[in-house]
């Protein structure tokens, strides 16, 4: 039986697999959080968070690009902190890399293979 994947990049899917590991409760992309509307109403920028801890009422937004591409990501956590009160943080591919190392998990060592 070949199931699909509810995550966009192997990154977060590695990232399931630690929280489970360590028996974080986690929901992903749970809520999206508008940012900006047009004069009309109509949303037009908008910010969902791969990863919802519900326990630490945390969110995690998780980036496999290059630290030198996430401006735009940044600027949306940011804005999404600012507008709505979150509690977010971006895990980068360099941080991932780190936890990985220093934790001993193969599973993000191997999501982080691949091309960024």
């Amino acid at each position: 039986m070949t199931g699909h994947s509810p995550f966009a990049h192997p990154l977060e899917a590695a990232f399931a697999e630690v929280l489970d590991e360590l028996r974080i409760g986690w929901r992903y992309e749970p809520r999206t959080f508008v940012l900006d509307r047009s004069e009309d109403g109509h949303v037009t920028e908008a910010f969902t968070p791969d990863f919802f801890l519900p326990d630490l009422d945390f969110y995690i937004e998780c980036t496999a690009m290059r630290q030198s591409l996430t401006r735009p990501k940044r600027r949306k956590v940011e804005r999404a902190r600012r507008l709505h009160g979150l509690s977010v943080e971006i895990l980068g591919r360099d941080d991932a890399q780190r936890l990985a190392s220093r934790w001993n998990l193969p599973a993000l060592s191997k999501a982080l293979a691949g091309p960024p």
